[in-house]
């Protein structure tokens, strides 16, 4: 069996793995990164990417079928669209291809040594590789676990033949006419959204009381309205049981106990992810862990020497910028410089329509840390930007501590909104105060004065509310 050495080796190429793997080879560290499938891990290849060209596809084709309708409200007359899904489906692949390229391409600029296969530890310093050619041993000096998560399966609804995960709905080729989505969190409602814009009809269950629990109900009512408007079903406190005798259909148990069928040509179910911790030896290395996922310091350090663990696989928030940042430190820590994990705010974007940003803290969460808080928003119906793009469902909400302003977090739900949430968290790293924000010249006009107004509103003089 061949064997080969280096200083670092990275499991897996995802987001975190091969953003540590460039780091450290810029850096002068010999460094090797195993990865079974194609670079860019779950969110470039079946994740973040490919749900955004659709979601952006699905957008651009609900345009044109309103104006069809007679529903623009911009005086834009059609005729009806005809959608040519597989053609949508190339130009997704397309985008997933060219950034496949540009990640080997920074790998092999950086002078990281790639490697496919299925990856297994030996022990902590020896791992064992499954390539195309035969199997090979790599040994390290220091080894970066980046194996990311996978999708949770519902024991009554295994996935296969209509029960489908986010992978599978990534790579359909036709439009389902009838789609169920099971939770009604993020990954759910971005996809079923996208597809109901697309002509599926769309039922979600979930079994909280309201939709997008993790956030709260003034964030998450914006997108409950829009998504009446585009006619998706919703089933709150629901639970979905299992597949019908005939295999075609759902079989529910609604909110007051009764029993409902839901026909579907698929079921899509997105309960959340987990930790990938299995398949590749990880239980030789005995580490400690977090309950699913393995427990890290903040250097991304496991409790074994010379082994650190990064992005998903260290449990929430299963973030791919939060991997990219983990990456880089771990880099840089074996490459002897001092660095340690000290995020004031990490980013959540959830992109439905509209798309809700959170950083920092809610006024909840600030509030149970004992914070005494001063909190207000400013509602795009009320600033021009929005109401030019007839987009006014929204606001920008401002969470600052009552004695001396200092921010705490801030939530925004809107059209676009995303493009405003490295603003928001500049803000907070930056270690701000409401006065930061309201001195800020804000551009007019855009939505981020939404933001300029939020902090005015809270220190007592909003000018346009």
């Amino acid at each position: 069996m061949d064997e080969i050495s280096c200083n670092l080796l990275i499991i897996g190429a995802g987001p975190g793995g091969y953003t540590c793997a460039i780091r450290a080879g810029q850096l002068g560290i010999d460094t090797i990164v195993i990865e079974a499938e194609k670079p860019g891990g779950t969110c470039l290849n079946v994740g973040c990417i490919p749900s955004k060209a659709l979601i952006h596809a699905a957008g651009e084709y609900e345009t044109i079928a309103r104006a069809a309708e007679g529903k623009s409200a911009f005086g834009i007359f059609t005729e009806k669209p005809t959608l040519d899904f597989a053609r949508t489906v190339a130009w997704k692949d397309s985008i997933v291809r060219r950034l496949n390229g540009g990640v080997a391409g920074l790998l092999k600029r950086a002078g990281v040594r790639f490697v496919a296969g299925r990856a297994r530890f030996r022990d902590g310093k020896m791992v064992e590789v499954e390539t195309p050619s035969g199997p090979q041993m790599v040994h390290a000096e220091a080894v970066v676990i980046a194996t990311g998560s996978k999708p949770i399966e519902l024991p009554s609804l295994p996935f296969g033949g209509r029960v489908i995960s986010s992978t599978e709905a990534l790579a359909l080729i036709e439009v389902p006419k009838r789609l169920v989505v099971v939770g009604g969190g993020y990954i759910g409602l971005e996809l079923g959204t996208a597809f109901a814009k697309l002509g599926a009809a769309v039922t979600v269950v979930e079994s909280e009381p309201r939709i997008l629990p993790q956030y709260d109900g003034d964030l998450s009512g914006p997108v409950a309205r829009h998504l009446r408007v585009l006619g998706v079903a919703v089933l709150t406190g629901a639970k979905a049981k299992a597949l019908a005798a005939d295999g075609t259909a759902l079989a529910t148990e609604t909110a007051d106990g009764g029993q409902t069928t839901l026909e579907a040509d698929k079921i899509l179910v997105t309960v959340g992810r987990k930790p990938a911790t299995t398949g590749f030896g990880l239980d030789l290395l005995d580490l400690d862990m977090d309950g699913p996922s393995i427990r890290i310091d903040d250097g991304c350090r496991t409790s074994m020497r010379g082994v650190f663990a990064i992005g998903d696989v260290t449990g929430e928030p299963m973030l791919a910028h939060r991997a990219m940042a983990q990456g880089e430190i771990v880099a840089e820590i074996i490459a002897g410089r001092r660095r340690a994990w000290d995020r004031i705010s990490i980013p959540a974007i959830c992109f439905t329509d509209p798309e809700i940003v959170t950083v920092g803290l809610s006024p909840s969460e600030a509030s149970s840390e004992a914070f005494e808080i001063k909190t207000d928003l400013f509602p795009f119906k009320a600033n021009g930007r929005a109401l030019t793009l007839d987009r006014e469902d929204g606001f920008i909400r401002t969470v600052a501590r009552a004695d001396n302003h200092l921010l705490l977090g801030i939530q925004a739900v809107g059209a676009g909104i995303a493009e405003l949430s490295a603003a928001f968290s500049l803000a907070l790293e930056m270690g701000a105060r409401l006065e930061d924000i309201a001195m800020t010249i804000h551009a007019h006009p855009t939505q981020s004065e939404a933001f300029h107004e939020a902090a005015l509103k809270s220190l007592g003089h909003a000018i346009h509310i």
